[in-house]
Formats: structure tokens, C-alpha cells, sequence
């Protein structure tokens, strides 16, 4: 099924675990794909770009536009997470949280507005389960991913009458890199991998490719009635209450 065959679409992180995930999807079902982050990429059309730096988000939609003339999706997933408690965490890296986890969805947002008022392009947002729970160390990734839905609601609710659609998606535990190396971090990593499943009532942890597939859904046009909406794609994590 080729639904976005002809159309433009930018995904921010692209170059590992689910930003590559999402990228591969589109690019498998017809899009023209490009990706932005820290590092350049090879698979797709890469643009190299900081989003601590304000100044990212606009050179990124000008190199797109420039390159390929329209823009009709948008996938802010780029991010970071820092363990920190509020006491230990320095201004500076707080900032540096808000810019790459808040601030850049923002201004990408806004430097792609125009084009994806011409094309009634619809937004996707990489939020985050902790941008609705909390777990330790996490003040600032939650705050920042919860900011992320709020924002999400926003757009969608300003500029649904120009025919731009805002979703955003809050993937629980998922198999990446990052989760990799924090279960490594671990005093007894084999042990925790396998308890982990045991939080999900499903019985494991999640796949790229599934967060993949509910961004590429939230971008179609067959999800046309479908805006500012926060789906949360744990395996039932948020669902299920502690023993008593």
C-alpha cells in the first residue's frame, strides 16, 4: 500500500531506533523522506542539524523546502532524557532539556506551518508515557514530554481550520538503543530484561516498527477525523494498577 506516494516527509531523529523506524515505513510506502539530526545519514536525505540551536528548526524546513519544493508531514521525534533530581539538575541543563524536547518541536512547527497549510499536512509528535506518569530522575524529560502533548492540542486546535492535523504518540517501553543501554547500566541487566515484560500486561516490551506503524496511520489520510489526540502505545503499562 503506497499512501503517501508523492508526498514529503521530514522526521527529526531519523537515524536510529524509532525516528528510523517511522523514516522506513514512510519511505516503504512511497514518501520522500528526510531525516535531521546531531550526525549525517545515509539511507535517507540526511540534514545535519543541532536542536539545542534555535536556529536548527528554520535552516532544516529551508534546506527541505529548497530541495523539494513542499512538505507534507512533519515527525518531531528527536529528543533527550537526562537523570538528574531537581536539586542536582543546573539551569543550563534544564535549558538544554527545554530546547531539544520542547522548543524545537515548537519552532519546527512554526517554520513549517506555510508549507503544510498548502499541502493539509498533518504533525506528528514523539511524546512520551512520561509525559502522563513519572518515573525517578526523569523532572525534566517528563516535564518537557508533557509540554509535548499540551503543545500538540494547541496546534491542533489552531490550525485544524487550515486543514493541518496534530497528533501525538506516548510510546511506553520500547526496544531502542537508549532502553539497551540503560537495562546494561543495570547491576544485574539479565535479570531486569527479564522482568520487564512483567509491568506490560501484554507480556513484553514494544517494537520499533509498531510505533512506526501507529505514526504512519496518524499521517494518512485515512485518519482524516483524527486531531489532537494522545495515543498511548505501552502494551497496557498505564492500564494496569499495582498489587494491592
Amino acid at each position: 500500500m503506497m499512501r503517501f506516494e508523492g508526498k514529503v516527509a521530514l522526521v527529526t531523529g531519523g537515524n536510529g531506533g524509532i525516528g528510523k523506524a517511522i523514516a522506513q515505513r514512510f519511505a516503504s510506502e512511497g514518501a520522500r523522506v528526510f531525516t535531521a539530526q546531531r550526525s549525517a545519514e545515509d539511507e535517507f536525505e540526511g540534514v545535519v542539524a543541532d536542536f539545542s540551536d534555535p536556529k536548527a528548526a528554520e535552516d532544516t524546513i529551508s534546506n527541505i523546502i529548497t530541495k523539494a519544493g513542499r512538505l507534507d508531514i512533519l515527525v518531531n521525534n528527536a529528543g533527550m532524557m537526562q537523570e538528574a533530581n531537581i536539586e542536582d539538575m543546573s539551569l543550563e541543563d534544564w535549558d538544554r532539556n527545554l530546547r531539544v524536547n520542547l522548543t524545537a518541536p515548537f519552532l519546527l512547527i512554526k517554520a513549517a506551518l506555510p508549507y503544510l497549510r498548502e499541502s493539509k499536512g498533518s504533525i506528528v509528535n514523539i511524546g512520551s508515557i512520561e509525559g502522563l506518569g513519572a518515573n525517578p530522575l526523569h523532572a525534566a524529560y517528563c516535564a518537557t514530554k508533557a509540554g509535548l502533548h499540551g503543545l500538540t492540542r494547541a496546534v491542533a486546535i489552531d490550525h485544524g481550520k487550515d486543514g493541518i492535523r496534530c497528533n501525538a504518540v506516548a510510546p511506553g517501553w520500547i526496544d531502542t538503543k537508549l532502553n539497551n543501554d540503560f537495562i546494561d547500566s543495570m547491576p544485574d541487566p539479565d535479570a531486569f530484561r527479564q522482568d520487564i515484560g512483567t509491568i506490560h500486561p501484554i507480556g513484553r516490551t514494544g517494537q520499533t516498527k509498531e510505533i512506526a506503524a501507529l505514526v504512519a496511520f496518524l499521517a494518512a489520510e485515512e485518519s482524516g477525523f483524527i486531531t489532537g489526540q494522545i495515543y498511548t502505545a505501552d502494551g497496557g503499562r498505564m492500564a494496569k494498577l499495582s498489587l494491592p
